[in-house]
């Protein structure tokens, strides 16, 4: 009796060994590669509740969520000889399972390292204005080479963005000198615009008053009247000979 039930006891362990075995579930973001007596399965299994045949299949869970890959800073010299020390980000998923197992060994240490070799090689020919001013333009070319790349491992790289770019402090030091010669230049040249501008004005002004000999009797009264509205006590102005004239040309008449 006593071997019976444990013969049966040991039945009950073989069949529930054998059932935890081969029952295999899966969140719908997952997938599972199946090796059946280690020939490649297919397609993937899942999401949710499948069979295994124990000890003949083996199971790979692939997670097909985005995945965020941070690149490590690399130190890049560009095209223009400056030395820059640059980190990036990558975000990318899984498209096909089986090729993420089957044609790399590990695809996350592959797509790192490929994305830091072509992080030096597409930053190291451009110059350090492109790097700083064309971002977007740089990162779709990283993307495109990136992506291409790990294409055959099933891989889809969605995003890459330059993330930091440091620079030498002397060279910090030189844009900033740089920089504010740029904006003196600017000034200068508004100012050169200006004075051009109000110089065609008094041109256009003295031919009003070429024409017109009153209008320059009128201005002469405004600034009068501004220079009255002032808080000085004393106030010196110039006296045009044509308002005293008339009182000459009397004094010397009645002489």
């Amino acid at each position: 009796m006593l071997a019976a039930l444990i013969a049966i006891a040991a039945v009950v362990v073989i069949i529930l060994f054998l059932l935890s075995a081969a029952i295999r579930i899966t969140r719908e973001y997952e997938r599972g590669v199946i090796f059946r007596l280690g020939r490649l399965h297919s397609p993937p299994k899942g999401p949710g509740l499948f069979l295994l045949i124990p000890v003949v299949d083996k199971m790979v869970r692939v997670d097909l969520r985005t995945v965020t890959l941070n690149i490590p800073p690399q130190e890049v010299i560009t095209k223009d000889n400056v030395p820059v020390r640059v980190n990036a980000v990558a975000y990318f998923r899984i498209i096909d399972p089986e090729s993420a197992i089957v044609q790399v060994e590990n695809f996350m240490v592959a797509t790192s390292q490929i994305s830091q070799t072509t992080l030096r090689s597409v930053l190291g020919q451009h110059v350090l204005d492109e790097l700083l001013s064309e971002r977007d333009k740089i990162n779709a070319i990283l993307q495109e080479i990136i992506d291409e790349a790990t294409s055959p491992w099933g891989i889809k790289v969605a995003i890459v963005e330059v993330k930091d770019v440091e620079i030498p402090s002397s060279m910090q030091r030189a844009m900033a000198r740089q920089a504010e010669a740029e904006r003196e230049r600017r000034a200068k040249v508004i100012a050169a615009e200006g004075e051009f501008q109000a110089s065609e004005r008094l041109k256009d002004a003295a031919v009003v008053i070429e024409k017109h000999p009153i209008a320059l009797q009128l201005r002469y009264l405004q600034t009068l009247l501004e220079l009255g509205s002032s808080q000085s006590t004393t106030i010196v102005f110039p006296a045009p000979i044509e308002l005293l004239k008339p009182f000459i040309e009397r004094a010397s008449s009645s002489s």
